[in-house]
C-alpha cells in the first residue's frame, strides 16, 4: 500500500482520550469506578471512535503551510472550500445538483442535527429513531428537551440488521412525530442501508409528514464492496425533507480540529437550519479546520480512503471470523461499513453467570478499553472500534480469547 496503515503510533501525550481509561470512566463510556489495567498489560484503543492510524499526509502539510502565515485573523470560506465538498459527494457518491447555497458550515454534526430539529420540532415533541442507538443523539436530544422514540432494529434471517417498517410506522401512526433522526450508515451496528430500505423509510415519513436529519459522518467508511445511497439521493421528496449533515472527521481522524456541514436543498428549510445554528454566536468556521479539509479533500485523500477502507475490511472480517470461532455465545452481525462492531453477549453470560459490566471490567483489566454498549440501548453489548493496525487488533482478540471469553 502507498500509505501506512501498520504503524503503531504513540498516542501519549497527544491529547488522547482513547488513551486515558479514567476519562472514559468519568464521562460514562466504560463501566465502572475503579477498574485498573492489569501490570504487564498496554492499552489497545478501541472504544471512542477516533482511529489510530496517521491520517493521509495532505493534510498535515496543508495546516502547516497555512500556520506558517503568522496572521490568523477573520476570514470566510474559499470558494475552494465549497467546490472540495461538491466534488468529493459527486465522485464519490454519484451527488448530482449540488451547489455551494447548499452547504453550511456546523462546528459539528450533532450540534447540525440539533439546529436542525429545533426548526422542524418544539422542545418536548417527539423525535424517530433507531435503536441501538448513538450515544451522542440520546445526549444531545435529552439535553434539548427532545422525547425519543426507540423503533428497534431487528436482524433478518442472514443476520442482517433491519429497519423494522411496520414498527416505525405504528410509531408514526399513533405518536404524533413530525421528525425522525437517520444515522446512515448506522452506528453502531454499522449498516450501510440499501436503496430500497432508504425507499421504504421514505415512504413511511412522506406518507406522516416527517421531516428527516441524516446524519451521514460515517458514509466514507464503506467495507466489503457495499455502497452508501446518500438520503437525500432517494427521490424528491428526501431531497426536499432532508438535512443531511456530514464531517471529514471520521474518515480522516480530525475530531480534534471541529469542522462539519450540512447540505440541505430546500431554501426555506435551509435558511431557517442557518439562522438557528448562528444563534449562539459561536458556530465559526476555524481556519485551520478549512485547511484541514482542503488538504483531506485532494486526489491524495480519494486514494488513502480507498486504502483505508481495504484495511478496515481486512480488521472488520478478521475479528468477526475470531469472534465467531472462539467466543462461544458472543453474537455479532458484521457491519457493512464503519469500524465499529457491536458484540451481543447475552448468550455468553447467561451460560457463565456474568453481567455484562464483569466482561467489560475483564476486558479493561488486560488493556482492551472497549465500549459499555448498555449507554446505546443494547442490554448487554459492548462497541468495540477495529480502526488501529491489525496486529493491534489481533493481540486484542488474544487478550479477549485468553482473559474473558474463555479465561
Amino acid at each position: 500500500m502507498k500509505y501506512d496503515f501498520t504503524s503503531i503510533i504513540d498516542r501519549n501525550g497527544k491529547d488522547a482520550i482513547a488513551m486515558d481509561v479514567e476519562a472514559g470512566v468519568r464521562i460514562g463510556f466504560l463501566c465502572g469506578d475503579g477498574v485498573k489495567i492489569r501490570e504487564g498489560f498496554d492499552v489497545i484503543p478501541m472504544w471512542v471512535a477516533d482511529m489510530n492510524f496517521p491520517t493521509v499526509p495532505t493534510i498535515p502539510e496543508a495546516i502547516i503551510e497555512r500556520a506558517k502565515h503568522p496572521a490568523y485573523g477573520y476570514f470566510n470560506p474559499t470558494e475552494e472550500y465549497f467546490q472540495s465538498i461538491i466534488t468529493w459527494h459527486e465522485k464519490r457518491n454519484g451527488v448530482t445538483g449540488l451547489t455551494k447555497e447548499c452547504i453550511g458550515y456546523e462546528n459539528g454534526v450533532l450540534g447540525g442535527v440539533i439546529s436542525a430539529l429545533n426548526v422542524i420540532c418544539s422542545k418536548g415533541d417527539k423525535v424517530l429513531l433507531h435503536s441501538p442507538t448513538y450515544i451522542g443523539f440520546t445526549n444531545s436530544m435529552t439535553n434539548n428537551g427532545f422525547d425519543m422514540v426507540l423503533s428497534p432494529l431487528k436482524k433478518d434471517e442472514n443476520d442482517v440488521w433491519r429497519m423494522d417498517l411496520e414498527d416505525m410506522e405504528e410509531k408514526l401512526r399513533t405518536q404524533n412525530i413530525h421528525a425522525a433522526v437517520l444515522c446512515s450508515p448506522h452506528n453502531p451496528t454499522g449498516r450501510v442501508w440499501e436503496r430500497w430500505e432508504l425507499e421504504k423509510a421514505m415512504e413511511l415519513f412522506e406518507k406522516y409528514d416527517v421531516k428527516v436529519v441524516s446524519d451521514e459522518i460515517w458514509s466514507d467508511l464503506i467495507l466489503n464492496g457495499h455502497k452508501h445511497i446518500p438520503a437525500q439521493m432517494v427521490n424528491e421528496w428526501a431531497r426536499q425533507n432532508t438535512v443531511a449533515v456530514y464531517a471529514p472527521s471520521k474518515t480522516f481522524n480530525l475530531a480534534g480540529l471541529v469542522g462539519s456541514y450540512h447540505i440541505i436543498y430546500n431554501k426555506w428549510l435551509r435558511d431557517r437550519v442557518r439562522k438557528e445554528s448562528s444563534l449562539p454566536h459561536y458556530n465559526d468556521m476555524n481556519v485551520l479546520s478549512m485547511h484541514a479539509l482542503l488538504g483531506a479533500y485532494k486526489p491524495e485523500g480519494y486514494e488513502w480512503v480507498d486504502e483505508l477502507n481495504q484495511v478496515l475490511t481486512e480488521n472488520v472480517n478478521f475479528a468477526c471470523d475470531y469472534i465467531r470461532d472462539h467466543f462461544d455465545g458472543v453474537e455479532v452481525s458484521k457491519p457493512d461499513g464503519t469500524y465499529m462492531l457491536f458484540l451481543d453477549c447475552t448468550k455468553w453470560c447467561e451460560k457463565h453467570g456474568k453481567t455484562i459490566e464483569e466482561v467489560q471490567r475483564a476486558g479493561i483489566e488486560v488493556g482492551v478499553i472497549w465500549q459499555d454498549g448498555r449507554i446505546f440501548h443494547g442490554p448487554c453489548a459492548t462497541r468495540l472500534n477495529l480502526a488501529l493496525p491489525l496486529s493491534r487488533v489481533k493481540e486484542a482478540m488474544e487478550r479477549l480469547d485468553r482473559y474473558v471469553f474463555n479465561a
